[in-house]
């Protein structure tokens, strides 16, 4: 049997394994990068989150990434380019951070490794009927296992969009193994670039589990300020939103589109709701003339609008347990605009499950590449955008 396949196999028998979780989301902050331990499979899989970091990306690095992302129209040889170079920079955080935490790379049995999405094109953004629902991540898995000596799986969303599905989002998967409880009807909300959320219901009817996109969570907020901010990359603790005073008209102009009425689950990202989505509204709004705090503060509360929106219409004042992770969470501004407009709701975060929430996105595509290797597709059923996958795919170090 050839040596890497037979690897891969004493790896699939364990009853534990080690799995480092990468995660790098649009708003290109840094490489988020989880160490996890993961027990068994299936409904049996449990997860203990060893250590967790996020190494910050350079300027350089997001200006790089940045002529790239969420445009139509970029240079090829760019993206040809950078697919190679993100792995290899990958690849040498893992080694720094595993050094810095004193663990030998040996010991790691596997790397899962979302990449950096560049473009997300669905068809309901795309509109064309003579083709299929697409997306795509760079940064090699061969490079990040070459590099590391470690088995890596990438390139999850691909299978999820060849099973039927849209590639996003992937949440569903881990939020149901390791996150549902009897008894509790629990929603994990992420508001991350892209606001989403899983539904997991107290009676685990998997025929009522669902995971949908939302709209714009950081996106339009943290694109806002990198161009009128210089040498910013967010509003920290909504500082310049809290100056500012609602729009109501350019609110109501940003409202105006077909995706807040298309129905639940869907999928979007950053190739809508753009500076230019922004800018469209400020001028359909006649709003030639408006102060950066206050679009700041009609974008915040756009975000939250779109989410209690969202559980308004899904949840109808069922009783539920909310726990947030992603960048958002972190938005007093956001936070408190969600717990005024959804008052019968428990906001509580990850933390309260054992997960970082900072971590949570890392630490499910680690659960995603346990269940490929040691698990098995997980029987959604036939539900729309909920394919019974194993996602990833495997990379070998030799």
């Amino acid at each position: 049997m050839n040596l890497s396949v037979n690897k891969l196999f004493s790896i699939a028998k364990k009853s534990k394994r080690k799995i480092i979780g990468l995660m790098s989301g649009t708003s290109l902050d840094g490489l988020d990068i989880a160490l996890c331990l993961c027990s068994n499979s299936g409904l049996s899989t449990k997860v203990k989150v060893l250590n967790f970091t996020t190494i910050p990306y350079d300027h350089e690095f997001r200006q790089l990434v940045k002529r790239i992302f969420s445009k139509r129209e970029v240079d090829l040889q760019q993206v040809c380019l950078l697919n190679e170079f993100i792995g290899i920079r990958h690849a040498e955080m893992i080694l720094e951070t595993l050094n810095k935490w004193e663990v030998d790379p040996q010991e790691i049995d596997l790397i899962a490794s979302h990449g950096q999405t560049i473009f997300h094109a669905p068809k309901s953004l795309h509109g064309l009927a003579n083709f299929p629902n697409a997306t795509l991540q760079i940064g090699d898995g061969d490079h990040i296992a070459m590099k590391t000596g470690i088995i890596t799986l990438s390139d999850f969303r691909q299978k999820h969009l060849a099973a039927g599905g849209e590639g996003a989002p992937l949440a569903v998967y881990g939020d149901y193994l390791i996150f549902s409880k009897a008894g509790e009807n629990r929603v994990m909300l992420n508001i991350g670039g892209i606001s989403n959320f899983t539904y997991l219901p107290g009676d685990k009817d998997m025929s009522k589990i669902f995971s949908t996109d939302v709209g714009p969570g950081n996106t339009l907020m943290d694109q806002f300020v990198q161009q009128n901010y210089r040498g910013l990359y967010y509003d920290h603790n909504a500082t310049i939103a809290s100056s500012g005073t609602i729009n109501e008209r350019l609110l109501n102009t940003l409202m105006d589109h077909p995706f807040f009425i298309a129905d639940f689950p869907k999928t979007t990202g950053p190739e809508l709701f753009s500076l230019t989505y922004l800018n469209k509204a400020l001028l359909k709004s006649k709003l030639t003339k408006i102060d950066n705090a206050d679009v700041l503060a009609t974008l915040c509360r756009f975000s939250a609008h779109l989410i209690i929106a969202a559980f308004e219409e899904c949840f109808k004042g069922q009783k539920l347990t909310v726990f947030m992770s992603g960048g958002g969470m972190h938005n007093p501004l956001l936070i408190s605009h969600l717990k005024e407009g959804l008052p019968l709701i428990k906001f509580l975060t990850t933390n309260e499950l054992k997960i970082n929430p900072d971590a949570k996105e890392a630490v499910l595509f680690a659960v995603l590449a346990n269940e490929s290797v040691a698990g098995n597709a997980i029987d959604f059923g036939s539900r729309q955008g909920v394919p019974s996958v194993c996602m990833g795919k495997i990379s070998f170090p030799r």
